[in-house]
C-alpha cells in the first residue's frame, strides 16, 4: 500500500500554510459545484485510503497552489470524499491524487498517489501540459498532467430554448464529425473545426432538409491516444474521438477559447442555433470503454480512482482487463456507481445542454454483468428506459460489441432504436446487383417487421443506413471493391474486408464517363431506397456530395483532408446534392413514408391495401426467384396521402414494369428516374411529367418513383 505521506515535501507544506480554508462540505452532488460563495468537491472511491485535492491557479502551472489532504473522518461519507472551500473562484483548476491498495492480481486495485487524476464529473479539463507517455507506468506526472476546471454550469441564457421533441418517425438523421465538417480551408471558417464553425454551416443543413444531426463524440477525448505513424512517417491521432476521458466536458479542441472555460457556452450556442433552425442534436456517446486502455495504458481518472469498480476485470487474474470493446478495457456499466455516473451524465446533457438524443457506441456492452454475460434486465439500460427525464429523448443503440454479442431486434428495452446493420448489408448487396434478395429487400423497405414486429417493436426501432463513419463513404462504396487503408500505418490490416461494395468497373478514381455515370446513378439509387424505406433514415456527412476517403474504410486516425468535408464538392457534385435534397423533401412531404406502425396489407374503405408488392408484373414480386434483381411496390394513400409507386431495377439490363391503374380521377406522374440526366432525374414539386402508358421502361441499375394525383 502507498500512502499520501510519500508525496509531502516542504514546498507543499509551506503553500498549505497560507491558502484557502477547507470545510467538510456535502457528500452530494458529485463533481465540483460552485454556489456563489465557494465550491463543493465530491469524489467517489470505495477502496481509497487517502485523497488529496490539488488546486492550481492556472491551467499550465506546474505546481499546485494548494494541496488539501482530506481527513477520512471529516471529509468522507461512506465512499464519497468531499470538501467545501469558501471563496474559491470559478475557473480554478484542480485534480486529485488517491492512495490505496495495489493488489493487481487478487483485487485489481491500482492506486498510485504519484498519479494526478481528473474528476470524472468535471465540466471542463485542461490539456495544456498533458503528456500521455508520462501517465504510463508508476512515476509522478504532476508537471504533465491534465487538470479539471471549476465551471459554473448555471451561467447561461437559453433564451427559452428547449429540446425539440420531434417524433422519431419524422426524423432524418445526418451523422457528422464536428471537427471534420469545417476543418478544410474550403469551409472558409474563421475558427475551423469548432462548434462555432459548425453553427455557420446551419443554412446548408437546413437546405439539405435533415431534421437531426448525430454528432460523433464531443465528450472530451485524448487525441494523442494513438502511437501509429503513416507510411510517410507522420504521427497519426485519434480523429473520431472514441477514446473518452471525461463524460461531462465538451471536447476542448472544438472550442475557440477553451482556456477561458468557454466549453459549455460554445457548445450551448451551437445547440441553441440548431434548435432555432429546427434541427435536433443527437450525441454519439461512448460508455463502453475509456481512453485508459488495457494493462499498459495510462492513468487518467477511473484506473486511479477505483479500478476494480469501474472496469470489468478477468476473474482468473484481475490484473487483466476483459476487452469486449476491442480497445483494451470494458467499462463496468452495471455497477451501481457506474450506473449512476452514466445516468447523471445523460440527465445533465439533456437538462443543462438541451440534447435531444443519444446514440450509444457498442451499446451491447451496457447489458453486460461483471463476467461479461448479457443480462436480461441490465440496470443501466432499464434506468435509461424508464427515466422520466429521458422519456422524450431519443435513445439509439449500436446493438453489438467487438466480442461478438449481437442484439439487433433484441436489445433490452422496447423503446430503444437500433442501428440496423442488416438493412445496410441487404441494401448494399441488392444495389450492387446480387440476385435473390428481393424478399429481404422488401422486409427492410417495410421497416424490418421480421426483426421487430413479433416483440412489440415498431418501424422506428430501426435506424436505416447504408454508410456511417465506420466503413466506406457512399462514393467509395461504388468506387472500390477492396479497402485501401495503407495511410493508417497498419499495412492495410485494419478495417473490415467484407464491404459488399462494387467499383462499377474500375478501382478508384476513373476518367471513364460511363463508369462515372454509373457510380452517380448507384449513389442516387442508394439515397432513393434509403429515403423511401420505413424506419428512420441516417445519412453520413458528405455522402450527398460524393465525399471520398480514397477507399479508406477505417479513417479513425486521419485528421486531415482524407476525412474532412471538402466544400468544393457542393459545386462539383451539385447534381447529387440536389437529388438528395429533393428525396429528403419527398420523404418529409409524404406521411406514408413516415409511418409509425407496420403495414397491415389490409384494404381500407376505398378497397386498397396500404401496400402491394410487385415484380415486373403486377402482384408477382418473385419472392422465390433466385435470379430476381427487380422489385416494385405501391403505397396506396388510403385517404391520408397521395399514392406512390416505386420500381427498383438492379439488373444488368433494362426491364419493362407494369404499372397499376391509378384510382379514379388520378394520373401517374414521374417524380424521379435515376437513369435520367439532371434535372430530369428528380422533378421539382409541380413539374412532374405524366406517364402515358401502363408500363414503364426502367433502365438497368435504376430507381423510378411515380406519384398519383
Amino acid at each position: 500500500m502507498i500512502s499520501m505521506c510519500d508525496l509531502e515535501n516542504p514546498t507543499t507544506r509551506e503553500k498549505n500554510a497560507t491558502m484557502y480554508e477547507v470545510q467538510p462540505g456535502r457528500s452530494h452532488p458529485l463533481g465540483a459545484v460552485p454556489d456563489g460563495s465557494g465550491v463543493n468537491f465530491v469524489l467517489f472511491s470505495e477502496h481509497a485510503t487517502g485523497v488529496e485535492l490539488l488546486l492550481f491557479a492556472a491551467a499550465n502551472d506546474p505546481e499546485p497552489l494548494q494541496v488539501i489532504s482530506l481527513d477520512p473522518q471529516e471529509h468522507s461519507t461512506f465512499h464519497f470524499w468531499h470538501a467545501y472551500i469558501p471563496g474559491l473562484p470559478v475557473g480554478t483548476h484542480y485534480a486529485y491524487r488517491l492512495a490505496g491498495p495495489q493488489d493487481l492480481h487478487n483485487t485489481g486495485n491500482r492506486f498510485n498517489p504519484q498519479k494526478v487524476l481528473i474528476d470524472p464529473y468535471s465540466k471542463g479539463n485542461s490539456t495544456n501540459l498533458w503528456k500521455r507517455a508520462d501517465a504510463l507506468g508508476s512515476a509522478d506526472n504532476l508537471h504533465t498532467s491534465m487538470r479539471s476546471t471549476v465551471i459554473d454550469a448555471t451561467a447561461y441564457d437559453w433564451e427559452g430554448d428547449q429540446p425539440l421533441k420531434r417524433p422519431l418517425n419524422e426524423s432524418v438523421i445526418y451523422e457528422l464529425h464536428v471537427g471534420g465538417f469545417t476543418r478544410s480551408p474550403s469551409a472558409g471558417s474563421q475558427y475551423p473545426g469548432t462548434f462555432r464553425a459548425l453553427s455557420e454551416k446551419i443554412p446548408y443543413l437546413q437546405a439539405l432538409g435533415i431534421t437531426a444531426v448525430e454528432l460523433m463524440p464531443v465528450f472530451a477525448f485524448d487525441e494523442t491516444a494513438l502511437t501509429l505513424v503513416n507510411p510517410q512517417g507522420q504521427q497519426l491521432e485519434d480523429y473520431w474521438g472514441y477514446n473518452p476521458i471525461s463524460y461531462f466536458a465538451p471536447h476542448q479542441a472544438y472550442c475557440v477559447s477553451p482556456q477561458e472555460g468557454s466549453h459549455l457556452t460554445e457548445f450551448r450556442d451551437l445547440v441553441k442555433a440548431l434548435h432555432r433552425a429546427g434541427i435536433e442534436v443527437i450525441l454519439d456517446v461512448v460508455f463502453n470503454h475509456t481512453s485508459e486502455g488495457g494493462e499498459g495504458g495510462p492513468t487518467i481518472n477511473f484506473r486511479g480512482l477505483d479500478n476494480s469498480v469501474y472496469y470489468l476485470l478477468d476473474p482468473r487474474d484481475r490484473a487483466n482487463y476483459l476487452n469486449y470493446s476491442g480497445t483494451g478495457n470494458t467499462f463496468n456499466c452495471n455497477h451501481p456507481i457506474s450506473d449512476k455516473l452514466i445516468a447523471d451524465c445523460l440527465h445533465w446533457w439533456v437538462q443543462e445542454m438541451h440534447i435531444d438524443g443519444f446514440r450509444f457506441d457498442e451499446g451491447s456492452i451496457l447489458s453486460l454483468d461483471t463476467t461479461g454475460n448479457s443480462m436480461q434486465y441490465p440496470p443501466v439500460i432499464w434506468y435509461i428506459t424508464l427515466s422520466e427525464t429521458l422519456a422524450e429523448t431519443k435513445v439509439i443503440a449500436e446493438p453489438w460489441d467487438a466480442a461478438g454479442l449481437y442484439q439487433l431486434g433484441s436489445f433490452p428495452g422496447l423503446r430503444w432504436s437500433e442501428w440496423d446493420g442488416q438493412y445496410r448489408d441487404t441494401m448494399r448487396g441488392f444495389v450492387k446487383g446480387d440476385a435473390g434478395l428481393v424478399g429481404l429487400v422488401a422486409s427492410r423497405i417495410a421497416g424490418s417487421a421480421d426483426i421487430y414486429q413479433s416483440t412489440g417493436r415498431l418501424p422506428t426501432n430501426g435506424i436505416n443506413f447504408i454508410t456511417c463513419h465506420d466503413g466506406f463513404t457512399l462514393n467509395d462504396l461504388v468506387s472500390y471493391n477492396q479497402k485501401h487503408n495503407e495511410a493508417n500505418g497498419e499495412e492495410n490490416r485494419d478495417g473490415i474486408d467484407n464491404n459488399v461494395s462494387w467499383n462499377c468497373g474500375a478501382e478508384g478514381p476513373s476518367d471513364d464517363p460511363l463508369v462515372s455515370a454509373l457510380r452517380q446513378r448507384q449513389i442516387k439509387n442508394f439515397l432513393a431506397i434509403l429515403l423511401l424505406s420505413q424506419g428512420v433514415p441516417m445519412l453520413l456527412m458528405g455522402d450527398e456530395v460524393q465525399r471520398t476517403q480514397q477507399g479508406n474504410n477505417n479513417a479513425y486516425c486521419q485528421n486531415n483532408a482524407l476525412s474532412w468535408f471538402d466544400w468544393g464538392l457542393t459545386e462539383r457534385h451539385a447534381e447529387t446534392l440536389r437529388f438528395c435534397q429533393r428525396m429528403i423533401a419527398l420523404r418529409r412531404s409524404h406521411p406514408n413514408l413516415q409511418r409509425s406502425h407496420f403495414f397491415s396489407g389490409q384494404p381500407d374503405d376505398s378497397g386498397q391495401p396500404d401496400i402491394e408488392w410487385h415484380g415486373c408484373e403486377l402482384d408477382k414480386p418473385g419472392w422465390n426467384d433466385p435470379n430476381a434483381r427487380a422489385l416494385a411496390f405501391t403505397l396506396w394513400g388510403q385517404q391520408r396521402d397521395n399514392d406512390l409507386h416505386i420500381m427498383l431495377n438492379m439488373d444488368t439490363q433494362a426491364l419493362d414494369f407494369a404499372i397499376p391503374l391509378p384510382l379514379a380521377g388520378k394520373k401517374w406522374y414521374i417524380v424521379a428516374d435515376t437513369a435520367r440526366v439532371a434535372p430530369d432525374d428528380i422533378a421539382d414539386p409541380g413539374q412532374e411529367q405524366t406517364v402515358a402508358r401502363q408500363t414503364y421502361h426502367v433502365s438497368d441499375h435504376s430507381v423510378v418513383i411515380l406519384l398519383a394525383k
